[in-house]
């Protein structure tokens, strides 16, 4: 297949991928020809001829008549049908059917395309095609074919797509066969109303060129993004069109120059290779332009080496950045670590006297193979099973983990709005990381991913219960980035009632976990009670601040903090569930008894007690800068934690009013502190030093988020 395409909106020349990929055929006239007379009983016929010769050039021996067989049911089922355009319809079955076979699908990939709209648009049903070609065709024209919008109204696309997703769990060539759907319809979508283009061309960005990025199909990637390029950003595309063709028209080809080069350096060093010049496809260049300003003659396109073996990639490398300028920047190594999407390759760059910089792309034909095609290119990579596959999910050992967290959070997701809205924000999270468990085991997350991500997919929801975790064996909170390499060991707690904290959701980077931490919120609302309860709570901790009744001035607290409240006579309490101190931002309300709380603005209570209704009061801090505050510190148990932890506190002139060290749990001790400074802005500095106490791996001021 060839990413050379001629925009229906936007007609002129695209570059394309290297010259090993033919040139698209003109699949108008090979429709109209396969509907004008029948071709002779002992060959194929001419249309369905151009799908097996593509085919034979990638498996010499496949059996065809699967594939003769397939296009006599769909020309026949098809026939009298046309599309949008005018042209027969099978012509859309055809064509997709070509661009897998160029790319090497295998011969069940290519008769589940001959049929894949025969379900959706014809009378053929399912059955019939289970009992003429199998189970395994059967299965994937199920997975492709869409719902019903008169069943499904407007969730028919989202639901179409959590559908094609779970078939495509059990079964990838499902999948692949949607994305060459999709860019044939994205090749004749100037038929279409522009409103109607620019919905399905979106679709297809935030959806469609992810799941071709992630499968690694990059012929079908590349096109489909010039294509949506062309239809959603018409004039940057026609400025960058201008540019391609001028740089094509100019005398003379400094890429050209380094190619040769680069093969005479190689041809010294006894290395066979191949060195052909990859033009960059139109968004490339434009990403290129946006980021370099002016481009220059060796910016529109790369060099792609292709060896025999892999040895030979970094022989290639060493020969390149021997004899040459290397831009060491550049380099980067996709073969000892490959991408999460089969992609293998070596990456570098190399620089001219006169400035010009070639980037290098250095592999063998075989990854050169998988780069292009993907998934496609691994043929069926599913083991024949025992006994004849059963019409339902079957379990893919080769499935990759993205698909395989991607599968677990739809099964979770309310509804097709947030189904839709989720999968579009999960697929815009490009790369992956790996990270280990202690065990050995791995976990596959996305870029960006915290160890609240690590608990959701190590343990489901069974991560309610986790207290912290150790990242490459140092303690560490749960809003923890991790990188790609890490090693995650997770502390989980044993207590059976255990809740997500929802601070936990500013943290969660994975669908998987955001959905499961959303779904116990949504299931333990606050009550009214939680309301009384707080009010109990904060009535408790009178030791701490006691009650002092004012007139129409400030309110003296315990520690020298002072209160200035709007309310004449009204009795102040510092709330005990945040333990406001100077110069926090704080508010006031109204309670039973003309006692007037005081919180922190940040305080859960504080939108609790807005929604309910309560009375806000005007508060403010006095001149005094001295405070009493309630700290916590978690830790884990070793000897003299406790003399180590006080002593620091002392050292920062804190003193200890009153404090509380809880049993351990799972190694894990809670201590609280109530403690006067002489000056508010000491607190940052206390808190600090205990931070830096060993064992201590978070403190922080009391607060009460629930009941």
């Amino acid at each position: 297949m060839s990413a050379e395409a001629t925009n229906p909106v936007t007609p002129g020349p695209v570059t394309g991928p290297a010259a090993r990929w033919r040139a698209r055929i003109d699949l108008r006239r090979l429709g109209r020809a396969a509907l004008l007379g029948p071709a002779a009983r002992d060959r194929l016929p001419d249309a369905i001829g151009h799908v097996a010769e593509a085919h034979r050039a990638h498996h010499p021996d496949a059996d065809l008549e699967p594939l003769r067989r397939a296009w006599v049911l769909a020309e026949s089922s098809h026939r009298g049908q046309m599309r949008k355009s005018g042209e027969p319809y099978i012509t859309h079955p055809l064509a997709v059917t070509l661009i897998l076979a160029e790319l090497g699908a295998e011969t069940t990939t290519l008769t589940a395309s001959l049929l894949h709209d025969t379900v959706e648009d014809t009378d053929v049903t399912l059955d019939q095609v289970g009992e003429e070609f199998g189970a395994e065709v059967r299965y994937i024209v199920d997975g492709v074919t869409k719902l019903e919008k008169v069943d499904y109204g407007a969730a028919a696309e989202p639901e179409t797509f959590r559908k094609m997703l779970k078939a495509t769990g059990s079964d990838v060539r499902v999948m692949s066969i949607k994305l060459a759907d999709r860019l044939h319809n994205m090749r004749t979508l100037g038929v279409m109303r522009p409103e109607k283009q620019a919905r399905i061309a979106k679709v297809t960005r935030d959806v469609l060129i992810p799941l071709a990025e992630r499968l690694g199909v990059q012929a079908l990637k590349t096109e489909l993004e010039d294509l949506v390029f062309a239809i959603l950003h018409p004039e940057e595309y026609e400025h960058t069109r201008e540019l391609i063709v001028d740089n094509a028209s100019r005398a003379d080809d400094p890429l050209a120059e380094i190619a040769d080069e680069v093969r005479g350096v190689l041809r010294d060093a006894d290395i066979p290779a191949e060195v052909v010049i990859r033009p960059r496809h139109f968004v490339s260049v434009h990403r290129v332009a946006r980021k370099r300003g002016q481009l220059r003659g060796a910016d529109f396109g790369r060099l792609l080496v292709l060896v025999n073996e892999d040895a030979d990639c970094y022989g290639v490398l060493g020969e390149l950045h021997t004899c040459l300028t290397p831009v060491v920047s550049e380099f980067k190594d996709f073969i000892a670590v490959p991408k999460f999407n089969l992609y293998q390759s070596l990456h570098t760059a190399v620089a001219r006297p006169d400035g010009q910089v070639a980037e290098v792309l250095i592999r063998t034909h075989q990854m050169h193979k998988v780069a292009e095609a993907g998934v496609i290119a691994l043929g069926n990579p599913y083991a024949p099973p025992s006994e004849e596959p059963v019409d339902g999910e079957r379990e893919d050992p080769t499935r990759p983990g993205w698909l395989s967290r991607l599968l677990d959070w739809q099964e979770a997701a309310p509804d097709p709005d947030t189904f839709w809205s989720t999968l579009r924000e999960d697929l815009a999270q490009d790369r992956e990381i790996t990270v280990f468990r202690p065990d050995g085991g791995t976990l596959g997350l996305p870029d960006g991913a915290t160890c609240v991500d690590a608990a959701y997919a190590q343990y489901g929801e069974d991560a309610h219960a986790c207290i912290g975790a150790r990242v490459n064996g140092r303690l560490a909170t749960l809003s923890t980035v991790l990188r790609d390499g890490d090693t995650v060991q997770l502390l989980m707690g044993q207590d059976p009632a255990s809740e997500p904290s929802r601070e936990w959701l500013e943290h969660a980077h994975t669908p998987a976990a955001r959905i499961a931490i959303q779904r116990w919120i949504a299931t333990h609302p606050s009550h009214e009670e939680s309301l009384e309860a707080d009010e109990t709570a904060e009535r408790e901790v009178a030791p701490r601040a006691a009650e002092a009744p004012v007139a129409d001035g400030p309110a003296l607290r315990p520690g020298g903090a002072e209160v200035l409240v709007d309310q004449p006579g009204a009795t102040v309490r510092l709330a005990g569930c945040c333990t406001p101190v100077p110069p926090d931002d704080i508010t006031g309300f109204a309670v039973r008894g003309g006692v007037v709380t005081v919180h922190r603005i940040e305080c859960a209570a504080v939108a609790r007690m807005t929604q309910a209704g309560r009375t806000e009061v005007g508060v403010g801090w006095g001149e005094t800068a001295g405070c009493r505050v309630t700290l916590f510190a978690e830790s884990f148990g070793r000897p003299h934690l406790l003399a180590d932890l006080t002593e620091a506190m002392a050292l920062e002139g804190a003193e200890i009013v009153s404090a509380t060290v809880e049993p351990p749990s799972q190694q894990r001790v809670r201590h609280s502190y109530t403690v006067e400074l002489p000056d508010a802005a000491l607190l940052p500095a206390l808190m600090r030093a205990m931070r830096n106490v060993p064992g201590v791996y978070d403190v922080g001021r009391a607060q009460t988020t629930s009941a």
